[in-house]
């Protein structure tokens, strides 16, 4: 198979499919994300859905925001009060553990399950825990159980999702570098996507039941759409060619690690990586590994620390943010979490990952770069600043709205525009530690030049 004979991808339809595998793997996180508020109702609620017309109409109004709980006659009881306080913050620790377990166990479950199992398994998973969390949209539960429930739910999608993010990079390393474009946007809409569900659910005027119950299905919908897509993937030629380039040659290997070298295919590059893994040797090993470690440094602790705060007040602290403007009865409460937190969030996490294509600023090397990332510790007393409720010590210093949505619009937007942030360029920061693991890996290879396929 010659490259005379490479196929062409016709309609861009192995794009298109991918970018709906990039949105398949954020889109469960983001819709459970995005409706705290229905949760946290819940959780506040005396009797949960079997309540009468009356009170499910203020539920309505409650949807976009998790403020106080219905004026029923039957106050909420000390043990919801406090569960649905701490349900953003028990939500954020049930998603990250098991997305960090499974991330870590991909290298290992790529050994022994087969891709397509691992996709479609995962893929089939998350479909049937939204189908589940529809269903129990219309189910009576006691607050206790319906919060481990969810909590249970939650960890879940984000182990299956760890699992199919890595397996779909894993998939991409089999075409050409421009194929993980499409994983990335998809990535970046999912939050837009359940932002949009969210307002539409809201701007319906159902019943609480019904909102949530159709702002589920949608997942579910967007989900079964996913599913067919990839089960077409087989089908289409553009595929199918790259697929079979891989089976020709040295073996599976799927780890995001696989995209590194496919950027660089001029023959200063090629040269370059041969003279590596010729001249390492097992007798400098550990020196190596010290020198790599100690070259990935800055940029590895710069991504830690930037997730560590954004995770830290996004959702947690962010969604408890009220209108500081609107009275209690004006239309604004219902969309103000939904509209300045969760879609001004992600359409700017949208825009600095698509700015970052454009321009790189600062360089991975730079100076700023430490100074930049150690600057956004500030979102967290700004935001803590705002009209947070309920607030029993600290004084609310910005009190405006405006305030509040760009400090929203800015963290996303500065922290995706650092280059450690880009997904793309982020490999090639990794380029020496690539090369060290490929060469002390396949013994075979130190005697030899890298293999054309691994660039």
């Amino acid at each position: 198979m010659t490259t005379s004979h490479q196929p062409q991808d016709r309609y861009r339809a192995v794009w298109l499919i991918f970018f709906m595998l990039g949105l398949g793997t954020l889109l469960p996180w983001n819709f459970f994300m995005t409706a705290t508020a229905y949760f946290t109702n819940r959780l506040d609620m005396s009797h949960n859905v079997s309540l009468g017309p009356a009170e499910l109409s203020k539920d309505v109004e409650l949807l976009a925001t998790s403020a106080a709980p219905l004026a029923t006659s039957t106050t909420p009881s000390t043990e919801r009060n406090y569960l649905s306080a701490i349900f953003n913050n028990v939500m954020t620790l049930c998603a990250m553990l098991p997305l960090l377990l499974f991330t870590c166990l991909n290298s290992f479950l790529h050994q022994r399950i087969p891709q397509s199992v691992r996709i479609l398994g995962s893929l089939v998973a998350i479909l049937l825990v939204f189908l589940i969390t529809a269903i129990l949209v219309k189910v009576s539960l006691d607050p206790l159980p319906f919060f481990v429930i969810t909590m249970i739910k939650i960890m879940l999608i984000n182990s299956f999702g760890a699992i199919l993010q890595g397996s779909l990079f894993g998939l991409a390393g089999l075409l050409p570098a421009s194929y993980t474009a499409p994983i990335m946007s998809g990535q970046g809409l999912a939050g837009f996507f359940a932002s949009v569900a969210m307002i539409c659910a809201i701007a319906s005027g159902s019943e609480l039941s019904e909102s949530a119950f159709g702002y589920f299905i949608t997942a579910c919908a967007v989900i079964i759409l996913t599913i067919i897509c990839y089960l077409g993937l087989p089908r289409l030629e553009f595929y199918r060619y790259y697929q079979q380039l891989k089976l020709e040659g040295p073996g599976e290997q799927e780890t995001k690690l696989d995209l590194i070298t496919k950027g660089e295919e001029s023959k200063a590059g090629q040269e370059e990586l041969r003279v590596s893994a010729s001249n390492s040797q097992p007798s400098n090993k550990s020196h190596s590994v010290r020198a790599i470690l100690r070259s990935i440094l800055v940029p590895a602790l710069s991504v830690c620390f930037v997730f560590t705060v954004t995770i830290g007040v996004f959702p947690a602290v962010a969604a408890e943010v009220k209108s500081s403007i609107a009275d209690t009865t004006s239309p604004w409460n219902n969309y103000f979490i939904p509209v300045s937190c969760f879609l001004t969030f992600n359409i700017f996490d949208w825009l600095g990952r698509s700015l970052t294509a454009v321009t790189m600023w600062p360089g991975k090397d730079s100076l700023w770069l430490p100074i930049l990332v150690l600057a956004r510790l500030a979102f967290v007393p700004l935001l803590l600043l705002c009209n947070v409720q309920p607030r029993h010590y600290l004084p609310m210093v910005f009190d405006h709205d405006a305030l509040y949505i760009f400090f929203m619009a800015s963290s996303p937007f500065l922290s995706v525009f650092l280059p450690i942030m880009n997904p793309v360029q982020l490999p090639f920061i990794l380029l020496p530690l690539y090369i060290y693991i490929y060469t002390h890996t396949h013994t075979h290879t130190y005697s030899k030049q890298v293999p054309s396929e691994a660039l």
